[in-house]
């Protein structure tokens, strides 16, 4: 498919080229320009109809059907199916899924009933390969299909970490009720009041305790006269 330029008067620089007659077959893309434009406009309008989605679609399908249509009036039909997705309407989207799902089911058909066929191990192992793949491939047009009719609803939670990697804020979570302590508040670790120093002191165990009252027994032992003690 090539370019051709169209010098004929157009409303807008990117106008389509008047329709040829019924049952011409053209295989070159019209370029039309206002009159009066440079070689250095049409250079740009080229690019431009060139790298539009519509102009490529219809290259490939002039390659498989050659010389059996306008490549102008395909481009112009395409044209207006992606302005209908812009816009929002995906029925032929819709329509051309299922229409290759149920194209790939055949396919799946005829490979496994060709396989069927088959006497030697290779032949049916290769029958057999390609029609699973045919059957994949229409299972993911299908949720492709099932995707556009029915979105998927996607919950995203995000957490962010501090470079100390010691705080950690959940995006998205529930701000505490009334009343109601905070997440920080049940997850803060307070020091244990066992110990009656201060934090990070060590405790002295080396002064001695006084004796109680409340036990007698456990009083401090007097001198103990060991002399008279030894007589008895």
């Amino acid at each position: 498919m090539t370019a051709k330029t169209s010098k004929t008067a157009a409303k807008a620089k990117d106008a389509q080229a008047p329709a040829p007659a019924a049952g011409y077959k053209n295989s070159s893309i019209n370029v039309a320009v206002a009159p009066g434009s440079t070689d250095a406009d049409f250079a740009v309008a080229v690019a431009r109809t060139l790298s539009q989605p519509e102009t490529s679609a219809a290259s490939v399908i002039e390659n498989w059907q050659k010389d059996t249509h306008d490549v102008n009036a395909l481009a112009a039909e395409l044209g207006k199916q992606v302005e209908a997705v812009n816009g929002g309407d995906l029925r032929r989207a819709e329509g051309l899924l299922i229409a290759q799902a149920h194209t790939l089911d055949n396919i799946f058909a005829n490979l496994a009933r060709r396989a069927t066929g088959q006497q030697y191990l290779p032949q049916w192992e290769a029958y057999m390969r390609m029609a699973m793949k045919a059957q994949n491939q229409c299972r993911m047009t299908l949720e492709t299909l099932a995707n556009i009719k029915n979105p998927p609803v996607v919950f995203a939670r995000q957490a962010n970490i501090n470079n100390g990697g010691q705080q950690q804020v959940n995006n998205g979570s529930a701000a505490p009720m009334p009343g109601q302590p905070s997440h920080a508040a049940e997850t803060a670790i307070e020091p244990s009041k066992l110990l009656e120093a201060p934090n990070g002191e060590r405790m002295d165990f080396g002064t001695k305790g006084k004796a109680s009252r409340a036990h007698p027994r456990m009083a401090t032992v007097g001198a103990i006269k060991r002399t008279k003690d030894r007589g008895r």
